[in-house]
């Protein structure tokens, strides 16, 4: 079967060293791809978001499959411009139409959507340019820190965490003002929530579903979770609060109601549910929800799972998943993120990455790299994933961190307390 996987980060090559593994894989292709993607398949120069080169490359290269990594082609509406071109409808994209694909590109409909099929969730208020009053005068209500989501996509950087009641307000303002473009016409405003997070991933075909491998990543640049938001510093997998008790109130309350509500809105959803919650003394809370896999995060849940991807694949896109059982391997997975000198600010690419050919005992995941002649540099603020596996936490840790020393960059940073906060 020939796969065609778009995506670049550390996300797409773990989902691409799974899919590699499969026995019904004839051919992988991945678009754009990285360094490290090169490995396990063939890249292709192609944007995901160019969906009509995509449909060339589709029909050019006898393409049976495409899984989509990234959130912004679903969004974009991938999936329903190959439905709705007779010469490529055939062939199946694992993930959601534009339709489901507002969970997350549109944070006013994901809160709509939990609000009618009573889904646990914070309290919250839509505000756009007209109604700015009442998100003043529901600020006013809320205790600090305040919370402030720009409604569509932002690239990971449209959630504001305040705990200054007028810095809420001038910010709101500047929100709806431009400050992230279109993205922020219109702010969710939320109730903060205090707790612990935890990532739970759902493979669906739309009517059965499968829990996959839970996951805590680590979103900020600081050790101790200090200093600026990034797209995810590292993951561990499983998650000790995430026991029986409390997965059994994720299903019940929020895993069943979600895809039970999509079949409700007559929403024709085939892919990963990524949702993000918040542990608030035991009982489970949605913050958001995401229509892919998270990154970090699959660089922790891909290597536990032990059936065959593009067997379960097949059998989401033709509505077969009730027959399939997930494996899930006991032993711990964590991965430390290597990340360029000044990011999530401003940063230099084209540092040469060295010790690649020297780790051990670990899977070294691909985000931001690219092959410049014989060498492998930086290619974005998130360079590489190391993923490491033991019996606890502690014992993949120190996998991790051992060949984070060896792998080496100008400019390399990586926190040295994933995991931390995991009794």
């Amino acid at each position: 079967m020939n796969v065609l996987l778009l995506g670049s980060g550390g996300r797409e090559h773990a989902l691409g060293w799974k899919l590699a593994q499969s026995d019904n894989l004839t051919k992988l292709y991945i678009a754009p791809g990285n360094a490290g993607t090169e490995q396990i398949g063939t890249n292709v120069d192609i944007n995901p978001n160019d969906f009509a080169s995509v449909k060339n490359f589709v029909r050019e290269n006898q393409i049976e499959m495409v899984v989509v990594g990234p959130e912004e082609p679903l969004v974009k509406g991938i999936k329903d411009f190959f439905l709705n071109d007779p010469f490529i409808a055939h062939i199946p994209v694992v993930g959601p139409g534009k339709d489901g694909a507002q969970l997350e590109g549109s944070k006013e409909f994901a809160k709509e959507f939990m609000a009618k099929h009573n889904i646990p969730t914070a309290r919250y208020l839509s505000v756009n340019s007209d109604n700015i009053e009442d998100g003043y005068d529901f600020l006013e209500k809320l205790e600090a820190p305040y919370v402030l989501k720009a409604d569509g996509l932002a690239a990971g950087k449209g959630v504001l965490i305040l705990n200054d009641i007028d810095e809420a307000k001038t910010e709101l303002r500047a929100m709806l003002g431009g400050k992230f473009g279109d993205a922020g016409n219109t702010v969710v405003i939320e109730e903060f929530l205090s707790g612990i997070e935890l990532s739970v991933f759902v493979l669906t075909d739309g009517h059965s579903y499968l829990i996959l491998p839970e996951a805590k990543d680590y979103k900020r640049i600081g050790e101790n979770d200090t200093g600026l938001n990034t797209g995810g510093m590292g993951a561990v997998s499983p998650v000790p609060f995430a026991d029986e008790k409390f997965m059994e109130k994720v299903n019940d309350r929020i895993v069943r109601p979600t895809v039970e509500g999509l079949k409700e809105d007559k929403i024709t959803y085939k892919g990963f549910i990524f949702i993000g919650l918040m542990n608030v003394n035991g009982e489970p809370y949605v913050i958001e929800y995401n229509i892919r896999m998270g990154d970090p995060e699959t660089e922790v849940v891909i290597p536990r799972i032990k059936n065959d991807l593009l067997d379960l694949f097949n059998a989401v896109v033709s509505g077969n998943l009730k027959n399939r059982h997930i494996e899930i391997d006991d032993d711990t997975v964590t991965t430390v993120m290597l990340v360029s000198g000044g990011y999530p600010g401003s940063y230099v690419k084209g540092k040469k990455i060295t010790g690649l050919d020297k780790v051990s005992d670990c899977i070294v995941f691909h985000a931001g790299t690219k092959r410049s002649g014989d060498e492998v540099v930086t290619a974005g603020g998130r360079v590489i994933a190391i993923s490491a596996k033991g019996k606890n936490k502690d014992e993949a840790l120190k996998v991790s961190y051992r060949n984070a020393e060896i792998i080496d960059f100008e400019g390399k940073y990586y926190r040295k307390d994933i995991g931390f906060d995991l009794k």
